[in-house]
């Protein structure tokens, strides 16, 4: 079949005129990403300094001060999460992936969607309600006292952290061809060696930003904490008591009188959004080009 010039000259207009609208999609896709991050930049850099990285909150109306509690806080709930959600998560992934029956994963998977559907909010009220309020006993020794403390928040962005990671894991596990299972079983290697070795070493990248997805959005998480961590203007030294974290730091001073508190607050949600920038660009380089091991 032959197409006359003028057919080619409007099928290239089309397509010049189709890249260029996915372009422009693109770019307005981007643009809210880049006005918060210029934003953020312009009115948060002007308040650091190395005060606000090693001194702890100054008191009402009084100028100075850091966020150096809130800083470590933060690193110690998501440490705590991560303690709770990733293995928990990744175990439960590769479950519905490798071991578990249709029937069984579609309810598993059911109740994961709804997981992630439900508000922040709410696992922080379901945590006060099970963790702070009553205490956690376990065979008559008090593993949690009542109260508000690091465990509780860091339990509660657990919680969020599982059903992302989970549903994550499992879809990059999927992707893997069933051909490299085959080839391990013919070989003799028992199923979960090949399931760790081969099929996660495959998936581990894909792994790896499900994780990240799942910490970036509980690092900036407020509300459960309010619930749980409830925040603290001193150094904690005990994650049975409340704890600081930059969330609820920058809560507490965005809705302040206080002109300074409001460019602390700035400052620190430059932080944390830079600190998120930074685990993701230092994760993704570090598995970069990662060979697969059997």
């Amino acid at each position: 079949m032959t197409f006359s010039a003028t057919n080619h000259g409007m099928r290239k207009a089309l397509s010049v005129c189709v890249s260029a609208c996915t372009f422009l999609c693109a770019c307005l896709v981007l643009a809210p990403l880049g006005l918060v991050f210029v934003n953020l930049v312009q009115m948060g850099a002007r308040s650091l300094n190395l005060a606000f990285f090693t001194n702890l909150p100054a008191g009402p109306g009084v100028a100075g001060g850091g966020m150096a509690n809130a800083i470590a806080g933060t690193l110690i709930l998501i440490g705590l999460a991560s303690v709770i959600g990733i293995p928990a998560g990744v175990m439960g992934g590769v479950f519905l992936s490798e071991f578990g029956s249709s029937r069984v994963n579609w309810f598993i998977r059911f109740l994961c969607d709804i997981l992630n559907g439900v508000p922040s909010i709410i696992w922080g009220i379901v945590i006060n309600g099970l963790v702070v309020v009553p205490g956690v006993i376990i065979a008559g020794h008090v593993i949690i006292p009542k109260g508000f403390s690091a465990y509780a928040g860091g339990l509660a962005l657990g919680c969020l952290m599982i059903p992302l990671v989970m549903r994550t894991t499992e879809e990059v596990l999927v992707l893997v061809p069933h051909g490299y299972r085959e080839a391990a079983l013919a070989l003799g290697i028992a199923r979960w060696r090949t399931t760790v070795h081969i099929v996660m070493q495959t998936a581990a990248r894909g792994i790896l930003t499900g994780i990240l997805l799942a910490l970036a959005r509980v690092a900036g998480e407020t509300a459960p904490l309010l619930f749980t961590a409830l925040g603290d203007n001193f150094w904690n030294n005990d994650l049975t008591k409340p704890i600081a974290a930059l969330p609820l730091q920058i809560f507490t001073y965005a809705n302040s009188a206080y002109p300074d508190w409001h460019r602390q607050a700035w400052a620190g949600a430059l932080v944390l959004v830079a600190f998120i920038f930074t685990l993701n660009i230092s994760v993704r380089f570090l598995t970069r080009g990662k060979p697969v091991r059997v």
